[in-house]
């Protein structure tokens, strides 16, 4: 035991020494996150996957742009912003704002739209009904509500957008013929009953005919529920920080295999490694010592970067890293990913010959990994290829492992096959790492 202690303390002594290695392993995760979720933040906005603000320009004042506001705000797509600096914004300054990249788009509802729409409804019902001939065309072409939108708004989102709009006016188009038509039709029967039935009715029946009520919006017939696949009931969709944070720290955790590679490397150049085993002390007790120390810095790396998302995130506009309810969990789920690094790193350092080879190798591969396992590209977004390889990366496992506790409401059982595949990846390493130990010293260091 004392012989571990003393491994872990050199150890840790030597990676505090590393100034660049401790750059790697700390900075470099923690800036990853910080920029990465922060754009990926930025894009969500743009793709609709967060609420946008938006300006609404409302040069009616009447019902129709209020309908139109409170609508727009029920689909949740976006925030309507009508005041800049506590000015209301006219048409041009909303351009002018969109122009200039501070808001995504702006609508303008035109001056007496409210009015115009209620009279292209009288007309249009009048002639449906047939009571008077097609008149107004050129009143009916100026009802348009403008959208401007910043061309760097991505296809998706526009579509969202525009799309809304339009249920939104169709709605309020309906609406409006609906009350024209419980206006109008009672006294359309009427004419046509006097018209066809003569003197054969008398005038007092006509005139008691009952008015009708069209509003149809207030009961639909049918409506659409969104919900979530998961497990009880844990409706939530990831956020950037819940995607961003865990798999950059794998990312980060995994790039130990430089410094632990390139440390291994040095020591059987240098000759250290043989002085140390002319000692009673085995390899099985120096690798040990290496694995407790390196998960050591490890968990400090992990909590680093998960206070992140919980404290400094927040304070930037994005969302707080929210865990799941099992840290016991998450707690396993970070050590068996760094066991897994740390078992790469051991059979990196041993196998490779300089430490050119490693430092070149090592981060490529760590690389490439992340790419396959998600870190980078979401899995589900790659082709279907390549979404079959992935399983083979172990940061894929340590990724869908952590959104099963983030995400979909997971514990752990439900992440057990993860935790082992890791946990049977750090093993195989280590033995391999074993056996081309053992070769090497029969032919000498």
């Amino acid at each position: 035991m004392y012989k571990t202690g003393a491994t872990i303390i050199k150890e840790l002594l030597l990676v505090l020494r590393d100034r660049a290695g401790m750059l790697v392993l700390f900075l470099m995760p923690a800036l990853l996150v910080l920029v990465i979720t922060l754009v990926q933040e930025n894009v969500m906005k743009t793709m609709g996957e967060e609420s946008t603000r938006i300006l609404l320009v409302d040069n009616d004042g009447k019902s129709l742009g209020q309908t139109v506001e409170k609508r727009l705000l029920e689909s949740g797509l976006v925030e309507i912003i009508q005041k800049i600096n506590g000015k209301k914004v006219d048409e041009k300054e909303a351009v002018e704002a969109v122009i200039d990249g501070d808001f995504q788009l702006c609508i303008i509802i035109p001056e007496g739209i409210t009015e115009s729409v209620k009279s292209r409804a009288r007309l249009v019902v009048k002639q449906s009904l047939s009571m008077e001939d097609s008149t107004g065309e050129k009143e009916m072409q100026k009802n348009e509500v403008a959208v401007y939108f910043d061309p760097t708004v991505l296809g998706g989102f526009r579509s969202a957008i525009l799309n809304s709009l339009k249920l939104v006016i169709i709605s309020i188009e309906i609406d409006e013929k609906m009350k024209v038509l419980s206006e109008l039709l009672p006294g359309h029967i009427n004419v046509a009953i006097k018209k066809e039935m003569g003197s054969l009715v008398p005038d007092n029946l006509i005139k008691d005919i009952p008015g009708v009520n069209l509003d149809f919006n207030s009961n639909p017939l049918l409506t659409v529920k969104e919900n979530q696949a998961s497990r009880d009931a844990f409706e939530k969709t990831p956020t950037s920080v819940q995607q961003n944070v865990p798999a950059w720290a794998l990312f980060g955790v995994f790039f130990i295999v430089v410094p632990m590679a390139g440390g291994l490397i040095k020591e059987r150049q240098d000759e250290t490694l043989s002085r140390l085993l002319t000692m009673p002390v085995s390899y099985i007790t120096l690798i040990s010592g290496k694995v407790i120390a390196y998960v050591f810095i490890c968990l400090i790396q992990f909590g680093l970067i998960f206070l992140i998302g919980k404290l400094l995130l927040p304070l930037l506009g994005s969302p707080m890293l929210q865990m799941g309810s099992d840290p016991l969990a998450v707690v396993i789920i970070a050590i068996s990913a760094i066991l897994a690094a740390t078992g790469y790193g051991i059979l990196l350092g041993t196998v490779a010959r300089t430490y050119e080879q490693a430092s070149m190798f090592g981060p490529i591969s760590i690389v490439i990994a992340a790419a396959l396992g998600g870190i980078m590209v979401p899995v589900y977004a790659m082709p279907k290829i390549m979404q079959q390889i992935s399983v083979i990366s172990p940061l894929a496992w340590g990724l869908d492992a952590f959104l099963d506790i983030f995400v979909r409401g997971g514990n752990i059982t439900t992440v057990l096959k993860e935790v082992f595949l890791m946990l049977f990846f750090f093993m195989i390493t280590m033995l391999i790492s074993w056996v081309y130990f053992l070769r090497r010293t029969r032919n000498g260091f």
